[in-house]
Parts: structure tokens; C-alpha cells; sequence
């Protein structure tokens, strides 16, 4: 079992262009995170998907709706990933996710996916990531455009490592 852990946080449908709330750069950032889990499939780390469920009145998200469901490429890769759901930023709030990573008995979680300055940032900032060695893979994240995501990734690089999918 590997020390490390790959969480890919809300690849989900509505970020991408048929989506509610298309994010920049998608058809780039899918591909990496496809890298990004084929790397971690070959070298036996575990992938855990994250999806952000919304309330019914949201402007996307929606609960059981096609737009809230996780991108089918990355499904199609890791079919049997456990799939943590979430109704706040931070993908240890009211979750799961830390029960899952003491049974997996990880020391580093590798963050990758979508809202670089929200959702990825408050997840590795979190007081529950606290307890790992957190490493975000910064050319497998996106968020509304260019400049949020490289002020997001400048403000994480003095409390987390920052690599890029090759480096995994």
C-alpha cells in the first residue's frame, strides 16, 4: 500500500463547457488528470474522487443531476474509487474523507481537480490536512480563469509543495 493518496476534487460535469459553470482551460486539466490517475493507478496509490453536491436551488451541482455527477473519463478510469461527497469547500467538513485516509494509512495527499481557489485550496489548508504532508499538482487544476489559478497556486506554495503531474 502506498504512503500517498490522490484526491481529485469535483471533476465534475457542470465545470466543463456543456456544464452550468464551465471553468477555463477544462480540456487541458482533464487530460492531466487523467495523467494524474493513470500515474497513480501504475505506481499502486489509491484515488479517491470528491464531488460537491449543491441543494436543489443552487446554480449548479444539483443533486441527481447530470451536471453533478462526476466527468465520465475520469469515471471510466477509476470506476471503483470510493466517492466522497461534500456540501462545503473543504473536503474534510462534514465528510468522511478523514476516516478513509486512517483506514488507507496515508502520510501525503496529492490534490488535484477543479476551483483551485476554493475548493483545492481550502481542502489543503484545512485543519484536518494538518496531519499530512500535502502536495498539489498544479498543471492538474483549474479554476474561472488564469489569473485566480495562478494566485491560488502562488498563495499555496508557502504552506504546501506544489509539483506537476510528471512529478507524481
Amino acid at each position: 500500500m502506498s504512503d500517498q493518496v490522490l484526491l481529485v476534487i469535483d471533476p465534475q460535469n457542470d465545470y466543463f463547457p456543456e456544464g452550468k459553470y464551465p471553468l477555463w482551460n477544462t480540456g487541458p486539466v482533464l487530460e492531466k488528470m487523467k495523467q494524474a490517475i493513470k500515474t497513480a493507478n501504475e505506481k499502486s496509490i489509491p484515488v479517491i474522487l470528491i464531488c460537491h453536491e449543491g441543494t436543489e436551488n443552487s446554480p449548479f451541482f444539483n443533486p441527481k443531476t447530470v451536471g453533478s455527477e462526476i466527468h465520465p473519463e475520469i469515471q471510466k478510469l477509476v470506476p471503483n474509487a470510493p466517492v466522497i461527497t461534500k456540501h462545503f469547500a473543504d473536503s474534510f467538513e462534514q465528510t468522511q474523507l478523514a476516516t478513509l485516509l486512517s483506514e488507507l494509512k496515508v502520510s501525503e495527499l496529492l490534490l488535484c481537480g477543479m476551483m483551485t481557489q476554493n475548493c483545492i485550496t481550502h481542502t489543503a489548508l484545512s485543519k484536518e490536512a494538518e496531519s499530512y504532508q500535502v502536495t498539489v499538482v498544479q498543471d492538474a487544476c483549474t479554476t474561472a480563469d488564469a489569473m485566480i489559478h495562478g494566485i491560488a497556486v502562488n498563495a499555496l506554495s508557502v504552506r504546501t509543495r506544489l509539483i506537476e503531474v510528471e512529478q507524481i
